[in-house]
């Protein structure tokens, strides 16, 4: 009997019995590991009751107990990091050491989030006017709701969830179907560090779900990661029915390579970050820009590299490189291998044909030359271990290339020469940029998020950037009464 995993409500776990369910793969074997139930609309409307009844309560917590449970969450979090790193590895595939370093990562905001007393100090100017005092207080928007993706179950709900906890509101968390008990996890451990209930609840299901959340009028802000269709779909939709939102979309990420750069370091750069999770990460690498005359040599050294990639079960400390989420997933990426091949790409290696005992989801890794920009296997966001190489004639070529993208949301440029990264820097249209370093996550004390089609609303993901998305700003102006300055002006008001 395969287990059950359900809802998270104000503080326990849900104990109806779901309309419609959802099947959860191990996704190295293929077997259906737990059912899933998928929320309907009266489960959306329980876990947003839960989360404006606890508002009131939370938003008067002090700042000083709020980041107490913080603090205690963080500790938990800690202690209890491989445990959180196998159950990503079982229901997403990753192997555990890239479970591990996700949820390092995650830790890594939580640790922010931890000092929201100092994010959340206003502003002060006394005597702006005679005897008028003018300061801003940061307050809590109400309920949140989350819509976090499969690649990251444990990494993305922490850029969200507790920056939206230290700041007041509560939080309606919403994961993927696909890999949903690390979110769970995740609300038990928040409890545990003695959150009060209803402060965050986890919602599973489709997209019944997210359209309630979307929709439903308590809900004041959506935060979204995904696909850029989706992501677009929900900014227009929530944005609609009057909530702040920020959809982090999707992205085709290039690795411009100069000639000056050092090829064994760029080369060891474009399969790691190409890679790594199987290329389902909105910041892989897909596409390597080598500007001549390096092309030949650099794909040399990649192929060299790719041939000892070891593809396994993430539970097997030896594995690099796990299988893919989905059976269908899996079958999208390979339809643009084949596309890429009818499409006149040289394909130099092929993964399709990769062997791995047990049944899964597995397709290797895969590397096309002389790819050019009207290719789907170029054009389009495949999220899979596709990398394509594209040939530029030199600098310029290669800018215009990363510019004419419509997604912008990483990049990457290797080169010894200071000039020409200090220049990339600046001209490149892309939100996240990369010196020598292929895959460039901002850390937490900065924000992450891109440019273009890669990113619908004006607010970035954590960092400082997610305190201002979780908070409205007030302005008080203050004057205390002094008989001396009585008296009707209809004038308007002037400073002196």
């Amino acid at each position: 009997m395969t287990a059950r995993i359900s809802h998270w409500i104000d503080g326990k776990h849900w104990a109806g019995v779901a309309d419609r369910t959802g099947e959860v793969f191990d996704p190295a074997t293929g077997e259906v590991r737990a059912h899933v139930d998928f929320a309907g609309d009266g489960q959306v409307a329980e876990a947003v009751a839960a989360a404006a009844r606890a508002f009131p309560r939370w938003r008067d917590t002090s700042l000083a107990a709020r980041s107490r449970i913080l603090f205690a969450f963080r500790e938990l979090l800690t202690a209890r990091k491989d445990e959180l790193a196998k159950i990503v590895t079982a229901e997403h595939g990753k192997v555990e050491s890239d479970a591990a370093g996700e949820i390092a990562r995650a830790i890594e905001n939580v640790e922010y989030a931890c000092g929201a007393p100092q994010m959340l100090k206003g502003g002060f100017s006394e005597n702006a006017s005679r005897g008028v005092d003018v300061y801003s207080i940061a307050q809590p928007l109400g309920v949140v709701g989350v819509i976090s993706p499969f690649n990251f179950p444990a990494m993305v709900p922490l850029w969200f969830v507790p920056n939206a906890i230290a700041c007041g509101n509560t939080v309606v968390l919403k994961p993927s179907e696909k890999d949903p008990s690390a979110a769970v996890f995740i609300a038990e451990l928040l409890a545990e560090a003695g959150l009060p209930d209803g402060v965050v609840n986890v919602l599973h299901g489709d997209k019944v779900a997210v359209d309630g959340l979307l929709t439903h009028p308590d809900v004041q802000a959506i935060s979204f990661v995904g696909s850029t269709p989706i992501a677009r779909y929900v900014y227009e939709t929530g944005t609609s029915h009057g909530k702040r939102v920020q959809a982090l979309g999707g992205a085709k990420n290039h690795m411009v390579v100069l000639p000056d750069a050092d090829l064994d370091l760029a080369a060891d750069a474009a399969v790691s970050a190409g890679f790594g999770s199987a290329g389902e990460r909105c910041m892989a690498v897909s596409v390597v820009v080598a500007v001549e005359p390096v092309a030949g040599e650099l794909i040399a050294k990649i192929t060299e590299r790719m041939s000892r990639l070891r593809v396994g079960d993430g539970r097997d400390p030896a594995s690099e490189m796990g299988p893919l989420v989905t059976a269908g997933h899996r079958d999208k990426v390979q339809s643009y291998v084949d596309a890429g091949i009818a499409e006149g790409a040289d394909l130099v290696v092929d993964g399709r044909d990769i062997a791995v005992e047990g049944g899964g989801f597995w397709l290797g890794p895969t590397l096309f030359d002389r790819v050019t920009p009207e290719m789907s296997v170029y054009r389009d966001e495949i999220f899979g271990p596709v990398l394509s190489v594209v040939r530029a004639d030199g600098y310029d070529s290669a800018l215009e290339l990363v510019n004419a993208n419509a997604y912008g949301n990483g990049t990457a440029i290797f080169t010894n020469d200071g000039r020409a990264a200090r220049r990339f820097q600046n001209e490149v249209e892309v939100g996240m940029i990369g010196l020598n370093v292929p895959i460039p996550v901002p850390v937490s004390y900065y924000s992450f998020g891109g440019w273009k089609d890669s990113l619908f609303g004006d607010s970035h993901a954590y960092g400082p950037e997610g305190f201002h998305f979780f908070t409205r700003t007030k302005v008080v102006t203050s004057r205390w009464p002094d008989p001396s300055q009585g008296g009707v002006n209809l004038g308007f008001p002037r400073n002196s």
